[in-house]
């Protein structure tokens, strides 16, 4: 019987089904366990969560003379219960990058530490919950709805040790934006972000020395890390409920339209849509973000290097809806205008892929920094256009990234 108490009645040897609250105001990133450590009990105190689900069947009831909140019949109930709740507190209004990136910033430091558990989960063996996986695609869907680019961007500034899980919430996010682009209704789009969520889970099983090496590898340790399709494939198998297409972009990201990619070597129609979305997605944010032994390349620069690559690796529609969804100056390029001034992109405006909103701070005819001000290209009657792409590296501005998004690293 799922019954939903009060937070101060849970005691240990509760099963907990699910938290009534959102889930950003989770402390744990899952559910549907057992209680065994009263230190639990504590954190969900302490938390802003009051009330909570819990199955009398699988662990222990109410204490005589204590009463639930209510009670249902199945799970179908509770999860109809929790998702009207959840829709009546969304806000989906489109909203600036500036208003966005504060929200996106504790998304991002969420969805981190929910990975991380993920991750050591299945190094324990343990079955993968996509029902707790569902909430933190929400929280990431629901900010791309809002502003395509806030997340987006964010977790581009990941560090070189957050970068196996902070690779998977990007990977979402950008997945949730090209489905948008691609015309998905809302549950493919749903669909895509959980498979960018899951599409990397086999690098949990994947030596850390390896993973993490400063280094070009060795043909022996690439070969060790080509398994980690596989080897996500088979821990989502265990997991109950994984979507077929969810299995499908963990099994085939790496794959390349002309059959040189890997574990299958499919070619063009032999990948599936959801995999060709993920194999873009997940390379723009592998080269754009800072590697043990690399640094990422700026963002339009990642997009024109794609753009060589695309005959061959990527499928050329999809990978036009990618650059659509990004724009040709993505969020954190270098740029310089007609009047001499370098800037950064700072938001797309929508109204055409080359005309962003960029703020400049920068003279290159007096050779000195000058006072912000950001310039939106796409304002009827402006005489600023972007005439070139820079290399961020050539200019060494070190507080490039705190320029665009308020922060000089990643804000989690």
């Amino acid at each position: 019987m799922l019954k939903k108490i009060r937070s101060d009645q849970l005691v240990v040897g509760m099963h907990l089904k699910e938290f009534c609250g959102s889930w950003m105001e989770h402390p744990f990133w899952r559910t549907g366990f057992v209680i065994v450590d009263p230190k639990d009990i504590k954190t969900i105190l302490a938390s802003s969560i009051k009330e909570v689900w819990i199955d009398a069947g699988k662990g222990l009831d109410v204490a005589n003379g204590e009463s639930a909140m209510s009670e249902a019949e199945s799970e179908a109930q509770v999860e109809a219960q929790l998702q009207q709740a959840v829709t009546e507190r969304r806000e989906l209004a489109p909203v600036s990058m500036g208003l966005e990136l504060e929200r996106a910033a504790k998304i991002c430091f969420q969805s981190k530490q929910a990975v991380i558990s993920m991750f050591q989960e299945a190094r324990m063996g343990k079955s993968v919950d996509i029902g707790g996986a569902k909430q933190l695609v929400e929280e990431i869907s629901d900010s791309v709805a809002r502003n395509p680019g806030a997340l987006i961007s964010l977790a581009r500034l990941k560090t070189v040790d957050d970068y196996t899980y902070m690779h998977s919430v990007a990977v979402c996010a950008m997945m949730v934006g090209l489905a948008k682009q691609l015309g998905l209704d809302e549950e493919q789009t749903r669909t895509a972000g959980m498979a960018g969520l899951m599409h990397d889970l086999g690098k949990a099983l994947m030596p850390m020395e390896v993973l993490n090496k400063p280094g070009k590898l060795s043909e022996v340790e690439f070969n060790i890390i080509k398994t980690h399709p596989v080897e996500g494939h088979r821990m989502l198998l265990t997991g109950r409920n994984v979507d077929p297409l969810v299995l499908d972009v963990c099994l085939h990201h790496h794959e390349k339209t002309d059959g040189s990619g890997y574990p299958k070597g499919l070619k063009a129609d032999e990948i599936s849509l959801f995999a060709k979305m993920g194999a873009v997605c997940d390379v723009y944010d592998a080269i754009t973000s800072n590697r043990p032994y690399k640094s990422g390349w700026d963002p339009a620069e990642s997009l024109r290097k794609m753009a060589e690559w695309a005959n061959g690796h990527f499928d050329g529609k999809v990978f036009q809806a990618f650059v659509k969804s990004l724009g040709i100056y993505p969020i954190g390029s270098l740029v310089k205008l007609t009047s001499g001034r370098l800037g950064v992109v700072v938001e797309q405006t929508g109204k055409s892929l080359t005309t962003p909103s960029v703020k400049v701070f920068y003279s290159t005819k007096s050779n000195m920094r000058i006072l912000p001000e950001v310039i939106d290209l796409s304002h009827p009657g402006g005489t600023e256009k972007i005439v070139s792409r820079e290399d961020p590296a050539k200019w060494r501005f070190a507080d490039l990234n705190e320029l665009w998004s308020g922060s000089s690293k990643a804000p989690w």
